[in-house]
């Protein structure tokens, strides 16, 4: 299924810039950036719990977010792309 995953990280401390590294290292682990706060991940069920459960032991939800938006297995009906930075799709090899 396909996952858009979004996060709002707090960076005015230096613990804040680590987070929003970390947090973003993650989330290349499992998928592809789209934008600067958002990644799509394809991944099952099992995939996705590891993801949740892996970022939210690195964010502090006192000042940072994430948000999770599981758009399934017929997501290419449910995503339009317009303009810059051509659409990737998440599904498919990944040659440039």
């Amino acid at each position: 299924m396909l996952v858009l995953v979004t996060y709002d990280v707090q960076t005015y401390t230096n613990g804040g810039k680590k987070r929003l590294r970390k947090v973003a290292k993650k989330c290349e682990e499992y998928g592809v950036r789209v934008q600067n706060s958002v990644f799509e991940c394809i991944v099952d069920s099992t995939q996705l719990r590891q993801l949740e459960i892996a970022l939210e032991e690195i964010i502090d939800p006192s000042v940072d977010s994430l948000r999770y938006y599981r758009l399934g297995n017929n997501h290419e009906a449910k995503v339009k792309h317009v303009g810059a930075k051509p659409a990737i799709k998440v599904d498919k090899p990944l040659i440039f």
